[in-house]
Formats: C-alpha cells, structure tokens, sequence
C-alpha cells in the first residue's frame, strides 16, 4: 500500500512539515551530494557514513568508528560493508598485503569525528538514496501537515525530533554494538505516523494498493493503513537480526511510532471537533 493523501483539511500553512522536507531535500543533494551515477542516484559516502548515526558510538562513549582502523600490533584494517570502531575485535583484510587480521582496534581514520549525539539529529535529515527521500517526504507531508496544525509549531519540531531520538534509542537499545550507519527521517515520522492515528482515527486515505499485477486506488481508513503499516514493522523486526534488515531499522520505527501513541495527547491543544465526527464510507 502506498498512501497519496488523506481527507483532512488544514487550517494553516504548514510552514514546519514544508520546512523539513525541504532541510531533508537539501541534505541529500547538497551535503550528501546525491547524484546519478548511471544506475541510480547515489551519495557521498564519505560525509553519509562520517555524519550518521552509529550505535556503537554511543554504547561506548570517547569511541569512534571509521572507514579504515589500526590494530593493536601496528596492522592497517578496512572492512568493507561497514565502518570499524576502536576496541572491537575485528577480522579484515590489511588493505596492503590483503592479509586476515584479527585483532582489537586502537585507532581509527578519520581522526576527526563528530560528536554522537550531533550524528543522532545529522542523521534524522539524510538518506540513503532516492527512493528512500521520497518515500518518507511522501509520508511526512500527507501525516505531518494535520499533525502540526494540531498543536503550536514550536511544539510540533520538538515532537518531531524527540520522534526521532526516541526512535534511535529504541534501535540502539536492540543494537547496542552494532557500527552499521543509522540514516533516515522514518523513526520521526513514525511519531508523527502514530500521533496522526491517534488524533484522527476516523480519516480516510487515498492509497495505491498492489495485488500482485493488479494496482488499484481505494480511501480505506487511516486507522488500517496505519496499523497495517506497524504490524508489518514487529513483523519484520521479530524475524531481522537486531531489528535491522535490508538496509532497515525497524525497531526504530516501532520506536519513533510508540513515542507518537504516548505523547500526542499531551501536546496536541488545537484538534478541532470535526476531525472526530465519523466520515461517511466510501467504497
């Protein structure tokens, strides 16, 4: 199911969810400096992977990790599906002789890292490519616009935000030691994903629905969409590894989405009677 819009009009501009699809937008193409490579669009790895965020680094505070590192007996080591992080234990080839090294990490480069919790608000506004940008900005802007009209815009970017650090300690909670880079606005829209199906259980979405080779358009309910879309999140978490598979954090949108079901009522002041009046169905 894709969802393209929902059925409840705003009562003002939403000048927060616009602002952060644009800040999220110029992150990817002008720090991250996405480009097309031929096959696709692809990022600065270098800036991605020094500016995201990794669990490792904040379950061991004063540790850094980095694309290379150096073992205790002097030995260069790279791994390259993921950065290596001071004080692990690592099996990886001398980037030199292409030698097996297995040995504790003392340093890593580069020697000038960013602090963990800058790379936990960092991380919140870039991706990992194209599809991934325009997925969660399609998300934030059909969710996200209610969301903030429901409450004072200085308020709507603190839950946004407390979203996301809820989201990245509830992933690092079940990946305490992994140094895989975290990226990605979805743990913070998740909140606003769970705030929305609090505050207007009764809207409906227009959603593009897959069955097999068959696509149609259908308005189903907000509240099926949405619950439809966490189930599949404890779905996926229960069967991945740390509740990251294929690139996705899962456990970090069962985060960010709990935060949102927990502190939408306590901040949302400005819902207005109709949004809870029952819509007629249509089929």
């Amino acid at each position: 199911m894709l969802p393209l819009k929902d059925n409840i009009p705003t009562r003002r501009f939403p000048v927060i969810t616009v602002a952060l699809i644009v800040i999220n937008v110029a992150m990817f193409f002008g720090f991250q400096h996405a480009h097309w490579n031929g096959k696709g669009f692809a990022v600065n790895e270098s800036n991605t992977v020094k500016y995201a965020f990794i669990p490792y680094e904040l379950t061991h505070p004063g540790k850094h990790c980095g694309a290379r590192g150096v073992a205790a007996d002097g030995t260069p080591v790279a791994d390259i599906q993921k950065p290596i992080c001071q004080g692990q234990i690592v099996a990886g080839s001398n980037p030199v002789t292409g030698q097996i090294a297995t040995e504790r990490i003392v340093s890593v480069t580069p020697r000038h890292q960013p602090s963990v919790w800058l790379t936990i608000l960092t991380s919140m506004f870039m991706h990992g490519g194209l599809l991934h940008i325009a997925g969660n900005m399609l998300f934030l802007w059909i969710f996200g616009n209610n969301v903030e009209d429901s409450m004072s815009r200085g308020v709507f970017v603190a839950f946004y935000l407390m979203g996301g650090l809820a989201a990245t300690l509830l992933q690092t909670a079940f990946g305490p030691n992994s140094s895989v880079p975290n990226l990605g606005a979805s743990g913070a829209i998740a909140a606003v994903l769970g705030g929305y199906a609090l505050l207007y259980p009764r809207a409906r979405v227009i959603t593009l629905v897959f069955i097999i080779f068959f696509i149609t358009v259908l308005e189903l309910p907000a509240l099926f969409v949405l619950g439809a879309w966490f189930v599949l999140q404890l779905l996926d978490a229960g069967v991945s590894a740390g509740g990251a598979q294929g690139g996705v954090a899962y456990f970090a949108h069962i985060g960010g989405f709990l935060f949102g079901l927990a502190t939408i009522k306590l901040l949302a002041h400005r819902t207005h009677d109709d949004y809870a009046k029952p819509q007629i169905p249509v089929y």
